[in-house]
């Protein structure tokens, strides 16, 4: 990681400026272009210095009052192309793949569903169910119960 790479870190760390154009803003304060700046987060994803870029919505602020992480054992030549699908469900903010660790983990699909109540998020994981068919063998809802404190990368500056 060069100089640029960790002032890109620490100017981010806290979150992109909230405006119509943060690549911009990013650039003006470090005295380079915004081709420069995505160009930069390209590389670090690629390198694996930073793992994402992502919004990290409080659900709560924005009317969600339940929210159920579903996690689904997906057959391993399906879940990429499920994921998708159910990734791009309106009531589902994000979906990934992870590993399983048997014999007491055997989920490698995640979706965080959300909805007014425990039972539309418990109607909503229905219709997740009923997409992936006869790929998924077993399923299961952990619902929040407090709001986590999320933090990213965090560099002494």
């Amino acid at each position: 990681m060069d100089e640029l790479d960790r002032r890109l870190i620490l100017a981010t760390q806290r979150g992109l400026p909230l405006c119509a154009q943060p690549y911009e803003a990013l650039a003006a304060e470090l005295g380079c272009d915004a081709a420069t700046v995505m160009r930069r987060f390209d590389d670090m994803l690629a390198r694996g210095v930073i793992r994402r870029i992502g919004a990290v919505p409080n659900h709560y602020a924005i009317g969600y009052t339940a929210n159920g992480m579903s996690v689904w054992d997906v057959a391993d030549e399906h879940v990429d192309e499920l994921g998708e699908r159910i990734g791009r469900l309106p009531f589902v903010t994000h979906c990934y793949r992870r590993p399983r660790h048997l014999p007491g983990w055997p989920y490698n699909l995640f979706a965080m569903l959300h909805g007014d109540s425990r039972d539309e998020v418990m109607a909503r994981i229905a219709v997740v169910r009923s997409l992936l068919g006869d790929a998924c063998r077993a399923d299961d809802v952990l619902f929040s119960t407090a709001i986590l404190k999320k933090t990213g990368l965090r560099l002494a500056a």
